[in-house]
This record gives C-alpha cells, structure tokens and sequence, in this order.
C-alpha cells in the first residue's frame, strides 16, 4: 500500500505562456497528513489494468491518472504483467488538492519498487509530466519549489512547526476554465523569494505574510464561496488563509493545534468537509505501509 498524500499551495503564481498554451508556474508547495491509499497488485501477464474505487465519482477506465500511470510505466518498460491498482479515497474529488496526481505518482513509486525498475525520482517526475502537471511533485510529496511547467522540483526545508484547517466547499471548479481567464497583463503576481527565505530560516510568521495564490481573485469572481471561507478563516484565528490550485479549497495557517480546531469548529456552519492536518515529507511522516505492493502469480 502506498500513501498519496495530497498537496496544498504555499505560493501559486504563474509568469507567462508558454508558445504551446501551456502555463509556467512558480509554485510553492506541501504535502499534508490527509491521503489516499493506494494498493498494487500485479497478477499474470495478460497486461490488464484495473483500478477500483471506494467512490463513484472518479472514472475507472483510461481517464483515471492512476491508470495512465500504470499504462506509462507498462509501455515504457515492456512490462506484461496484469496491474490491479485499489484507492481509498480521502482527498476530497475536485479540490485543487493533487488527489488524482498523487494517486498517479503513488502508482509510479509502487511499480517502480515492484518491478526493480530502479527510476530516480527526477526520472518518475519527467514520466509523471506526462500524464499531468502535478504528478512530479507529488512523486516527492514534500515542500518543494516547483517551475517549468512543473517538472522542475527542488526540494525544501521541513516548514516550522504549524496546522493547517483544509475547507472543501460544494462547489465543483474546472481548472481549465480557470486557467483560460488569466490576463497577464493585470495579473498581480507573488512574491516567491520572501516565501522561500522565510522557509529556509523557519520563520511562521514570514510564511503567513508571503503565502499568496495568484489565481483566488480569478476564482473568487466566479465561486464568492472562496473569498467566504477566507474572511471566515481569518475571523475565527488563523494567522493566514488562501485557496490552493485553482480551487475551491481554501486552507488557514495556525501555530497551534487547539487554535486550528477552533478555526475548524467556526467553519462547521459554512462548510460541510473540513480538515484539521499538519505538513508532512513522503518517507518521513508519511510511511509507505511494511508491505507496499504485492505480486500474485
């Protein structure tokens, strides 16, 4: 079994189109203690992929990242062996939070291990671009600077000491429609060495000050949900909120626990899903289970 934990924005900005439409970013990002569950399984060599889900919102065929992960790796590799690949859900569907990239990187790592491909992470990153730009950051799941088109991931610090409350409104966004809004010209962009330098000298309050997504006024005007759960954030304590992806979650920044379950409390009238966490590293407090993947004959 491999844990997909699910990501949050630090810092989301994005400078310029690329020739080909595609965005450049200059990110900031985290993992954080709420994860699916993923378990491989390979069985013969008829080449089969499967995925199950405990949900029936998430398509289990070809449009599922999991499966083009597996695909991938079965293609690049010439791998025959049938794939089953089972995910227990717990990131929320539709959130801007990476949970079909961290299933599909989780995939990546499990058949990795599994078939001794022995791939470096930066060699599963350049393979999880292709299926989205997420999936190579959450092949590191832990606090990175991330550019390019988001390939180019450079491992940070541990961030001091804080929790974090995760709210999911209803709300359903699609990030294309999203994306295609960005006007460059007005775009009011972060400012990612604060970011960083607060990061490198563990510095929470500097954090809070710079922690900026790009993308929340674009949201905003269409889901006022967001802003909402901002204002209502910073009403009950937290020391910073912003929204992560391109929404609609909105997450607030605490140093301590009981103040986080206080801002979750308050946000109980406004929102249904609500999520207390801390920051997690993949391989640290985020173990991979003592049997990670198994092979059946």
């Amino acid at each position: 079994m491999e844990k997909a934990p699910a990501k949050l924005n630090l810092l989301l900005d994005t400078p310029f189109h690329h020739a080909d439409g595609s965005e450049e970013w200059d990110m900031v990002l985290t993992s954080v203690d709420l994860a699916d569950l993923v378990t491989i399984k390979t069985l013969g060599r008829n080449g089969r992929i499967k995925v199950m889900t405990d949900t029936g919102f998430l398509p289990n065929d070809r449009r599922n990242l999991a499966y083009q992960a597996a695909a991938l790796l079965a293609n690049t590799y010439h791998r025959k062996e049938a794939v089953n690949i089972t995910i227990e859900k717990h990131i929320p569907v539709a959130a801007g939070m990476g949970g079909g990239s961290a299933d599909a990187a989780a995939v990546l790592r499990g058949l990795n291990r599994l078939w001794s491909l022995n791939l470096t992470p930066a060699q599963l990153c350049e393979l999880g671009l292709k299926i989205d730009a997420d999936v190579p950051y959450c092949v590191w799941s832990q606090t990175a600077h991330v550019t390019g088109r988001g390939e180019q991931v450079e491992p940070l610090p541990e961030l001091p000491p804080m929790w974090l409350v995760i709210a999911k409104p209803q709300t359903s966004v699609s990030t294309p429609s999203i994306l295609r809004q960005i006007n460059y010209g007005r775009l009011e962009h972060a400012s990612t060495p604060h970011l960083l330098a607060a990061i490198h000298a563990s510095d929470y309050d500097g954090i809070c000050q710079a922690t900026a997504n790009v993308l929340t006024p674009i949201t905003a005007r269409r889901y006022p949900v967001v802003q909402r759960l901002k204002t209502q954030m910073l009403r009950f304590g937290a020391d910073a909120a912003e929204m992560t992806g391109t929404g609609p979650t909105v997450y607030g920044i605490c140093r301590k626990r009981s103040r986080a379950q206080r801002v979750a409390n308050g946000l109980a009238g406004f929102c249904r899903e609500v999520y207390v966490v801390r920051p997690v590293r993949l391989g640290a407090a985020v173990q991979l289970s003592e049997a990670p993947c198994s092979t059946e004959d």
